[in-house]
């Protein structure tokens, strides 16, 4: 397939672009300078400015473009960056496609979104068809997947990925973790009973190629482990891996000081199920924690 890319050059953008290029596909990847290879189209989000053949080039377009939730304070001017950094690149997508006459419409369009749509979930499994939260990451998906609907409107297949925390010793939930996990101070969140989200890198990557395929699946995809577990058990499951106790509570306060509005959603429980992923079949190589924890570990650097 002719793929464009948008955010090929982040923490889950480089991996998949390589994925699929090792698969045999043709990558182009979007950029916000001046292309250097005959593989890249430059484009400006935040004005809306991208070449309309690209887009009408491409098979699949896939967007996994917006500024990292866990690296900044949320400041109101950062919350500001999280918001504009996903809804501008998605519009201008979504709004190119649907500009393009119908025969040269892109098939699918691919677009990141994250598990944290659903809010508080407490202890009640959701499936894809849940209710939106009222935190500000579950506002920030639905502004997010709301920019994605004019492609959908003009009749592309539109793929929403509500990304668990995924389990990687180079980034996403396991790095910041492992140094005081191996000094023998790892511990669970608060009161560590609210429940995660998760997924090994290779079953996220497995599932993209996995839903390309199947034309029949569209919309809100949970793309998580198939078994949530509690802060208590993720805690419990790395430390096993790394034979170091893990006895110390991080409480609420310490959370608030340092990280500021992200505490909030450590704090929250999201027990989210993969519906669609399991109704089509698809197959994970890491089913549950203590597994996907131990290949991040074995891997780590």
């Amino acid at each position: 397939m002719r793929i464009l890319m948008a955010g090929a050059s982040g923490f889950l953008g480089t991996r998949l672009g390589d994925r699929l290029a090792e698969a045999g596909h043709e990558i182009t990847r979007l950029v916000r300078r001046p292309a250097r290879t005959a593989d890249e189209s430059p484009w400006r989000p935040s004005q809306g400015q991208i070449d309309p053949a690209v887009v009408a080039a491409a098979d699949v377009v896939i967007n996994m473009a917006g500024a990292n939730i866990g690296t900044h304070r949320w400041t109101a001017h950062y919350r500001g960056v999280l918001r504009s950094s996903r809804v501008d690149t998605t519009a201008t997508l979504a709004d190119a496609i649907k500009q393009l006459p119908p025969a040269d419409r892109p098939g699918t369009m691919v677009q990141a979104s994250g598990i944290s749509a659903y809010g508080d979930t407490g202890d009640r499994p959701t499936t894809e068809a849940g209710p939106a939260g009222q935190t500000f990451l579950a506002d920030l998906c639905r502004v997010w997947e709301a920019a994605a609907r004019p492609a959908e409107d003009a009749g592309t297949r539109v793929l929403l990925l509500r990304t668990a925390p995924l389990i990687d010793a180079t980034g996403g939930l396991l790095k910041p973790l492992l140094i005081p996990f191996r000094l023998g101070l790892g511990a669970k969140l608060g009161s560590g009973r609210q429940w995660m989200a998760w997924m090994a890198p290779a079953d996220w990557l497995g599932a993209v190629e996995f839903l390309l395929d199947r034309e029949d699946v569209a919309g809100p995809v949970n793309m998580t482990g198939p078994a949530s577990c509690t802060n208590a058990e993720f805690t419990r499951a790395l430390a096993r891996a790394l034979h170091r106790p893990a006895m110390l509570t991080v409480p609420g306060v310490a959370l608030d000081v340092a990280l500021g509005g992200l505490a909030e959603e450590l704090r929250v429980s999201v027990r989210a199920v993969p519906a669609v992923l399991e109704k089509a079949g698809f197959h994970w190589s890491y089913p549950d924690i203590d597994a996907a924890v131990r290949v991040a570990v074995d891997t780590s650097p």
